[in-house]
């Protein structure tokens, strides 16, 4: 039968002038689309095959062919799989889309995201017109499994397609593209280099389950015995060159540490092997493989900004994307690996990503898995655990202010510095179950330092009597502290806020509320002038229940924000109003005292000394929390004066 011309609807004729020119930023991708399509045929012939449907069909050597020839500029892929009749081939390529056309027709109009319109493209399952970038013809030819005649189809992509029945063809489907010039400037590059197909094949279709072969040498170059040679190439004349290695699909006794490393090292770019590897597999109404990594050190770029982050994704096995987000919490960005999906788009975007139900059903299940793994590491492989919370604890505990859900889960697998050892970190539940009988909260402490911490004056009274305080020194610890309300029905507090009574027993505490209520009334005097004296720095002048050593200390009100959680604000550009703190006095201490009986002692109950002193009382307490002078230079001279002779 002679060729038939046809031309394409107005619409599909537009669509596709899109998909030329504007739809694929990456090139690159026609080969992955090709590829895909060989695969899927030789998934359904061995389907058919093993349903008996397919008389006369050959399987004996399923596989994917890619041939280049530079001196004729094409490019070939071809596959041995379940091809396609006549009118298969008017029905699946002569019409793009007939279906909905007009409707992707407007939406690709109606987008300007380069990404957002493949994903389009690839709900409507054309991906194979993406050939049409690089070449300025395609040629098909394609014999059904078990048939007899051939047929082919080729179109220049300029409106019209003609279709011819074929007395031979082999099995299954070739696509021959004719190759546009090369333009650096477009980045089109050149597609019969081997090289170049090599590289694209190992980038996306390097753990496809069918062999994809080349050429051991370009075809040019083949068969160059002299005129007349025969040119008939032998199995030993081709090479696979995709590894068909998908790890995360074969059963986890079939699969070595080595090779879980060596794939780990690959995707990670890391040269030290993996600290934990975390398999998953999905069945049901979605299904997908995940093959997730936990590494062993902390990468230099896991702080900044901007840095790459995420999983992945493939689709049967095709490489889709590298670094996709939507997957796992930006707190689990230190994860590596791969989540293969069975029932997604190739062009899927990573807008379509953010709204599709099942990619948010992924996230949530890899994110609980990964973090019950780590909780797992703390009892099965403490060192192991050990190391992941060194490295990313403080990543970890971003969760703890963006992840609700989880919130709960990484309370529990976080551990914290601690008074109870200094070596040994705690669990929040440890830190419970070792909680003094009396004790309803959790007490911390934060700070630049263990150090510095345990110098505190804040802990004077908590050390003397022996309750533990955790000790958070990571600057994330001051913001998580003021979301994360309670654990275990405890809840947490800061010993820098509000009163503490640690007293123990109704006897001592009706002994010791006498005592202070008579110190109360002899330093009222002296708390009312220095409450006035130093009333643009602070809010109240008051007696301290929480300093045994220390002459005074800042505290900041029950609800009120501490000044390092100011800065931290600050820092980000938010103009946060200043927070009067809270000076307490320690009664006990010779210099308070001191300070109290000059007071009473003076008929004005002031004077310009005791003012002085009062503010270097100020500025030791701001001096011992680490805090920052307002005028080093007056507190340097002022205090020179006291000391000297």
């Amino acid at each position: 039968m002679s060729a038939e011309t046809h031309e394409f609807q107005v619409e599909a004729r537009q669509l596709l002038q899109l998909m030329i020119h504007s739809i694929y930023s990456n090139k690159d991708v026609f080969l992955r689309e090709l590829i895909s399509n060989a695969s899927d045929a030789l998934d359904k012939l061995r389907l058919t095959a093993l349903r008996d449907e397919a008389p006369g069909a050959d399987v004996s050597d399923l596989h994917i062919g890619v041939e280049t020839d530079a001196q004729a500029r094409t490019l070939t892929v071809r596959d041995n799989g379940i091809g396609m009749s006549r009118e298969e081939v008017v029905q699946l390529i002569g019409t793009i889309a007939s279906s909905g056309t007009a409707r992707l027709l407007k939406e690709l109009k109606e987008t300007d995201d380069a990404d957002a319109a493949a994903g389009l493209i690839g709900q409507f399952g054309v991906g194979f017109y993406s050939a049409f970038m690089v070449a300025d013809e395609v040629a098909v030819v394609t014999r059904h499994a078990g048939g007899t005649r051939g047929t082919r189809w080729v179109s220049r992509g300029e409106g019209t397609y003609t279709v011819e029945d074929l007395d031979e063809a082999p099995q299954g489907t070739t696509v021959t593209l004719h190759l546009k010039p090369v333009d650096v400037e477009n980045r089109l590059d050149d597609y019969t280099q081997d090289w170049k197909i090599r590289e694209i094949v190992k980038r996306y279709s390097d753990f496809i389950t069918w062999p994809i072969r080349m050429a051991v040498q370009p075809a040019a170059a083949a068969g160059q015995t002299g005129e007349g040679a025969d040119t008939e190439r032998t199995p030993d004349d081709f090479e696979t060159v995709n590894s068909m290695k998908a790890l995360w699909a074969r059963a986890r006794e079939d699969v070595s540490d080595e090779e879980y490393h060596e794939l780990y090292k690959r995707i990670s770019h890391d040269w030290l092997a993996p600290l934990e590897t975390v398999r998953l597999q999905a069945e049901g109404t979605f299904e997908y493989q995940a093959l997730l990594f936990i590494p062993s050190r902390a990468s230099q770029d896991l702080f900044t900004q901007g840095s790459s982050r995420g999983l992945q994704l493939f689709v049967k096995r095709v490489h889709i994307m590298d670094d996709c987000e939507q997957l796992l919490p930006s707190y689990l960005r230190f994860v590596k690996g791969i989540v293969d999906a069975q029932d997604l788009s190739l062009n899927v975007s990573r807008e379509i990503l953010q709204q599709d139900r099942h990619i948010q059903r992924m996230h949530r299940r890899l994110t609980k898995k990964v973090l019950s793994t780590i909780k797992d590491l703390r009892t099965s492989a403490p060192e192991s655990y050990a190391t992941v919370w060194r490295e990313f604890g403080k990543v970890l505990k971003e969760g703890l202010l963006d992840d609700h859900e989880n919130r709960d889960a990484i309370l529990a697998l976080c551990s914290f510095p601690s008074t109870h050892a200094p070596e040994e970190p705690t669990t929040l539940a440890q830190y419970v179950e070792r909680m003094k009988d009396g004790q309803e909260e959790i007490f911390y402490l934060t700070g630049d330092s263990r150090e510095a911490i345990e110098n505190s004056p804040h802990m004077e009274a908590f050390r003397a009597k022996g309750v533990e305080v955790l000790l958070l020194t990571d600057p994330i610890d001051e913001v998580w502290v003021t979301a994360v309300p309670e654990f275990d029905g405890r809840q947490l507090r800061s010993i820098t806020k509000g009163e503490v009574d640690l007293g123990g027993g109704d006897a001592d505490t009706e002994e010791t509320e006498h005592e202070r209520e008579n110190q109360r009334k002899e330093y009222a005097g002296l708390l009312s002038w220095m409450t006035e004296q130093l009333g643009q720095d602070v809010k109240e002048v008051r007696l301290s229940t929480r300093l045994t050593l220390s002459p005074a200390c800042l505290v900041s009100d029950t609800h009120d924000i501490t000044p390092a959680l100011e800065n931290i604000y600050r820092a980000m550009g938010q103009d946060i109003p200043h927070t009067k703190r809270i000076l307490e006095l320690n009664p006990g201490h010779s210099l308070v005292d001191g300070l109290n009986k000059a007071h009473t002692e003076r008929e004005d109950g002031a004077g310009a000394g005791l003012a002085e002193i009062a503010e270097l009382l100020y500025g030791m307490a701001l001096l011992a929390e680490g805090g920052a002078l307002k005028d080093p230079a007056r507190f340097t001279k002022l205090m020179a004066d006291r000391l000297s002779f």
